[in-house]
């Protein structure tokens, strides 16, 4: 019994410190205390040293700021000067195979002129003035001029050609993508033909005239009006229709290509409506006829296949 007793005594004596330390560690204000109470104390030497090993690194070198600034502003002068020459330096070249500035002005094209321009091709027997109007050696643009050449009419029409044919060869159950795409390349192809044929006879037969590239293409190209006209009469009304319709329009781009083209190619005299002479003159009016006659070839070649 007394030793019993006498070893849960030396039990209590034993886990008494440890709870004084648990529990109430301000106790001992005489600082008697074993360990030190770290959980509410503020931050030590060890947590100042952190920060100050973070703080260069957050904050940068003194120098940082003033070397990033001009390089970058360095590198991107840089990259704006290249930019540019790059730009000027494509525009110089595309300027020699397709004149951006002058293509600006063949589209420059209103509801109006459109309207007029279309009656003219239609119907060419009532005009009368056929000059190209100058404003200081420089010929207006089309939405002020009837007698201007534009490419606006001649785009349409090519688009407007392949989506009749289209509409053709569906109606009679022969559509098919690749023949649509042969009916485009074959007709742009033609197109490029032609024009390239009367470059060539332009330069053998010297003529000096201000008909340029661009000009032939915007006349080669309004032949595809009486195309739709045609082809829409011969789908609405018959194969009949068709050659009535096309027969008008092919004398009317024969009529109109004649009265513009001899202004152009043709002696200042000729183009007066008196007697043209010299052998010189007479190339230059067998090749306004034979420009002109080649309209109605092509209208019909390309339209024929498609009414039945």
């Amino acid at each position: 019994m007394d030793y019993t007793a006498t070893q849960s005594g030396f039990r209590q004596r034993k886990l008494q410190p440890s709870m004084r330390l648990r529990n109430s560690p301000g106790d001992s204000p005489d600082g008697s205390q074993l360990f030190e109470d770290t959980s509410r104390a503020g931050p030590g030497p060890q947590a100042g040293y952190r920060n100050q090993q973070a703080g260069p690194q957050t904050a940068g070198f003194p120098g940082q700021t003033l070397l990033s600034e001009p390089m970058s502003n360095l590198a991107m002068a840089y990259g704006s000067s290249l930019a540019s020459q790059g730009r000027e330096m494509v525009d110089k070249n595309l300027d020699r195979f397709i004149p951006i500035s002058k293509l600006k002005y063949y589209f420059a094209v209103d509801t109006v002129y459109v309207g007029k321009k279309l009656g003219l091709l239609v119907f060419p027997y009532m005009h009368e003035n056929w000059e190209v109007s100058y404003q200081q050696d420089t010929p207006v643009a089309p939405r002020f001029d009837v007698n201007a050449p534009d490419l606006y009419i001649p785009t349409m029409g090519f688009i407007t050609y392949i989506l009749v044919a289209g509409l053709a060869l569906g109606t009679q159950s022969r559509f098919s993508p690749e023949l649509l795409g042969v009916q485009a390349s074959s007709a742009l192809v033609w197109l490029i033909m032609e024009v390239l044929v009367v470059l060539l006879s332009l330069y053998l037969v010297t003529v000096n005239t201000d008909l340029t590239t661009i000009d032939l293409l915007a006349f080669a190209g309004y032949k595809y009006v009486g195309m739709i006209v045609g082809l829409v009469a011969g789908l609405l009304f018959g194969k009949p229709a068709y050659y009535l319709s096309l027969l008008w329009c092919c004398a009317a781009i024969f009529v109109f290509m004649i009265r513009t083209l001899r202004l152009k190619l043709l002696s200042e005299a000729a183009a007066e409506g008196k007697l043209v002479r010299g052998a010189r003159n007479q190339l230059r009016m067998y090749l306004t006829m034979a420009i002109a006659a080649a309209q109605p070839i092509f209208m019909y070649w390309l339209t024929f296949h498609l009414v039945r």
